[in-house]
This record gives structure tokens, sequence and C-alpha cells, in this order.
């Protein structure tokens, strides 16, 4: 704290929070909103110029908290570049998905804050059976990232069991979420591999997805065996 000239105690959190909504806001590109729109988000600032940002104001947890509670989206994707992972409590990281609910903060908070937070499992296993589509998908999310960095304890025919009966009628969120396990599971598991694919191909959700050339469809048994492919060549 510092006295201001009136020799009240002036908050420099609250400046450096202002400061900073103020860069963000001299970042607003109207051709970034208008990309960002079309898949959700509600912000106009480059990704690049965000990170670079963040590289420049490094860790700072109380910052990233402040920033978070503006309810900002271009603010809280940035929050979660600055934060420390491990300093979230559970039901902190509870309430903030729930608040979470553009694509891109939600992606960023599962990715980057919760998978290195000790409280993932735990949330895993609540939030992929949390009648909300959108924070089950953040369930979903950490089961995939078990399937591919460890799958020990997991109940992959299960999983699949699950997959083959919800996928087809399940939202858009969580479809994909779920879809993107079952690619991971035939990918990762090869004693499972052709019943993944099997049910990718009965399925057949996401089977027409408009896949930009040189990626890889998001249609699972094309997924699959691609990355099959790779990893064999």
């Amino acid at each position: 704290m510092h006295l201001a000239g009136d020799g009240r105690e002036a908050d420099v959190s609250e400046t450096t929070v202002a400061g900073v909504l103020a860069e963000l806001a001299a970042l607003e590109d109207p051709k970034a909103r208008a990309v960002n729109e079309r898949h959700g988000d509600d912000h106009g600032v480059n990704l690049g110029a965000l990170r670079a940002l963040a590289k420049r104001l490094k860790t700072q947890q109380e910052l990233a908290c402040r920033l978070w509670a503006t309810g900002d989206s271009a603010a809280r994707l940035l929050a979660l570049l600055i934060c420390r992972p491990k300093a979230f409590g559970r039901d902190e990281l509870d309430a903030m998905l729930r608040e979470a609910r553009t694509p891109k903060v939600h992606d960023w908070l599962v990715n980057y804050v919760v998978k290195k937070n000790p409280h993932a499992e735990e949330l895993r296993l609540a939030w992929s059976a949390d009648p909300d589509p959108v924070v089950a998908s953040a369930g979903w999310a950490l089961t995939t990232e078990r399937v591919a960095k460890k799958p020990e304890g997991l109940d992959l025919a299960g999983l699949l069991d699950v997959i083959e009966a919800e996928l087809k009628d399940a939202p858009d969120r969580l479809q994909w979420a779920m879809n993107h396990c079952l690619a991971q599971i035939g990918i990762e598991n090869a004693a499972l591999r052709a019943r993944a694919i099997d049910i990718g191909e009965r399925l057949e959700v996401l089977k027409d997805y408009p896949t930009p050339p040189g990626c890889t469809s998001p249609f699972a048994p094309t997924w699959i065996t691609e990355m099959v492919r790779r990893q064999q060549s």
C-alpha cells in the first residue's frame, strides 16, 4: 500500500487491475472479435498478444484472482496464464468452471489449471457425473487426459459402454469431449481399438465435420487410424 495525495491508502492491486484492463482494451481488435464470436467467445484480443502480456506480467496469483473476478473473458484468459495452478482449492475450481461459459475460457481453465492441480482427479469424478453438460464435458476432458497419460485404474471398457450409449445424443460440447475420449482409447489401447472404431463407425458422430487440408478429422475412426499410423511409422 501507499498513501494517495490526500492521505488515504491507495489500493495498488486495484490500480494494477485497472492498468491491465486498459492494456487489454487497447489490444481489442474488431477482426479478432469477429472470428472469436463465430466460435462462441466474446473477446477481441489476439491470443499471441495476450500471451506476450502474460509473459511480461509473469506469475501473479493475487492479480490473477482479481482479473478473474472482473468477469471479462480476455481478463480471465490472462488470469489463467499468470496464476499458480496448484494454489486453487477444489471448491474454487468448481465455482470457476461453472462461471466459465465461453469455450476458450473453459478450455484454458481445464487444460492450463485444473490438470495441474492436486484436486484434478476428485474433480474429474465429480464433473463427469454432473447434470450440466458443459461441466460434464470438463470431466470427460480430464478422463481423456488420464487415458493418455495414466490409464491405470480406469475402466476403459466401461467408458466405451457409456460413450456407446450416450455419445450420439449428447449436447455439442459434451459430445466433442466424449468423442475425444473415444478416439484416445482407440489410439492408446490396441485391445480396445477395434471396438472404439466400430462405435465411431456406427454412431457416425462428427463424420461430416469440415476439416481443413492437412488436419486430421475428429471423426473417431479416421482420427484413431491416422494417429496409430503415425505412431507406427
